[in-house]
């Protein structure tokens, strides 16, 4: 078959699963994903044996510390994902909530009430364990999904996915509720691109070319898992034992992650004292700084010179742009520039400038005194995340199971026309 009629399968049969998930009793739902964690747990052998096949092929073609620490599936990982399945199993569902209840003039009682979107489709890179999360924010949400992984973690997602449809089929869930695409060809992403009759959202997660092309090409709507380029100013009344704790954890504790800090912008009133005491920290870390001409007289050329285009860039290692400004406002500019989004923190012990850096940051999640690591479904209390939006509409930010609900309205009424 060709990849229109493969994807026109697949489509039918999600599109089929979604009208009985859209119904389906939130004891119903919550039994699969307890029966997933538990099966995910029992499977976690073969599971890793399949990443450790994925993470050899990996090595073999090149791949940088950061993309494989992304692709690994270990002991820990695995626990996380069966946490993480328990956890939104213990959430309220928002399926059925009626948000607006309005009784006309005329008897009519028009409720506008929460219900799933319908088919939603993932395209993804190296992150095998987004897999459960998918799965299990979308059947939660009442919404049949779709996932594409990448060619790198094809063996993961396989392991992970026969895990869940053991459970699921055990609990009688229809087949089509979660398919994985297996095929990982070009073609067949076109196709999904293209199935607009039976996909609802679709929903990028990767690198900027990836969420590029996607968005370049669907013709169903896109909702964009975009770079982060994560930025932390350290303002002159900062705590500078904190601003220290919080940057360090920003940059280094996972730098591989959308919501690692990429550049740190420090206030020049600080730098002088902030610039090298942090240094000699990122430096012992093995973080490589390129900094801007005064971050480079103050560190006394220990570091590299920045570029311009280096301040867009989404670095995801162990790099770190600097760059000393002259007020809130020449930060809070930076970031609006070059920023793209996602999370950007202020460390800062005055109101009026925490004020005004959360007022005119345009970031889908921003911080004050705080890690921009926090920027995560399981943190954000939502169990885990199917991405995080840096659109407006419709959703911002960590997309739990209220993202992935629209809105329907119900009207109930006693025999009335209009007249």
């Amino acid at each position: 078959m060709d990849s229109k009629t493969i994807m026109k399968d697949i489509t039918d049969r999600a599109r089929e699963a979604a009208v009985e998930l859209a119904v389906m009793d939130a004891k119903s739902k919550n039994k699969v994903l307890l029966s997933m964690a538990e099966e995910l747990d029992n499977s976690r052998d073969n599971i890793k044996k399949a990443n450790e096949t994925d993470i050899a092929s990996a090595e073999k073609n090149g791949r940088n510390k950061a993309f494989l620490d992304r692709l690994k599936l270990d002991d820990k990982r695995i626990d996380g994902m069966c946490s993480m399945m328990r956890v939104v199993a213990g959430l309220k569902d928002p399926v059925g909530d009626v948000l607006e209840k309005t009784e006309r003039p005329n008897g009519i009682v028009i409720e506008k009430v929460r219900v799933p979107i319908g088919v939603i489709g993932i395209i993804y890179e190296a992150r095998p364990n987004v897999t459960a999360d998918c799965v299990s924010l979308c059947i939660k949400s009442g919404n049949a999904v779709i996932l594409r992984g990448g060619s790198d973690a094809v063996n993961s997602n396989k392991a992970v996915c026969r895990a869940l449809k053991s459970a699921s089929g055990g609990c009688g869930m229809a087949d089509g509720a979660f398919i994985l695409i297996e095929d990982t060809s070009r073609s067949l992403v076109e196709a999904m691109l293209e199935s607009s009759d039976g996909i609802d959202l679709i929903m990028p997660r990767g690198g900027e070319s990836l969420i590029n092309e996607v968005a370049s090409k669907s013709k169903i709507p896109v909702i964009k898992h975009y770079k982060g380029i994560c930025h932390i100013f350290v303002d002159e009344t900062a705590d500078l034992d904190m601003a220290e704790k919080i940057c360090m954890n920003a940059k280094v504790q996972r730098p591989g992650v959308c919501n690692a800090m990429e550049t740190m912008l420090v206030h020049e009133k600080i730098a002088d004292e902030f610039l090298p005491r942090i240094a000699g920290e990122l430096k012992s870390a093995g973080v490589l700084i390129k900094g801007c001409p005064l971050t480079v007289e103050i560190l006394d050329g220990a570091v590299e010179p920045a570029k311009d285009e280096d301040y867009g860039t989404e670095w995801l290692d162990l790099v770190l742009n600097v760059r000393v400004v002259h007020s809130p406002a020449d930060a809070i500019a930076h970031i609006n520039r070059f920023g793209s989004k996602h999370s950007d923190a202020i460390i800062t012990e005055d109101r009026k400038n925490a004020e005004e850096f959360t007022g005119k940051v345009d970031s889908s999640a921003v911080y004050v005194n705080a890690s921009t690591r926090f920027t995560d479904g399981g943190e954000f209390g939502k169990g885990a995340e199917i991405g995080i939006s840096t659109d407006k509409l419709h959703a911002r930010g960590p997309m739990g199971l209220e993202e992935l609900c629209t809105y329907k309205y119900v009207v109930h009424g006693s025999g009335q026309i209009r007249e």
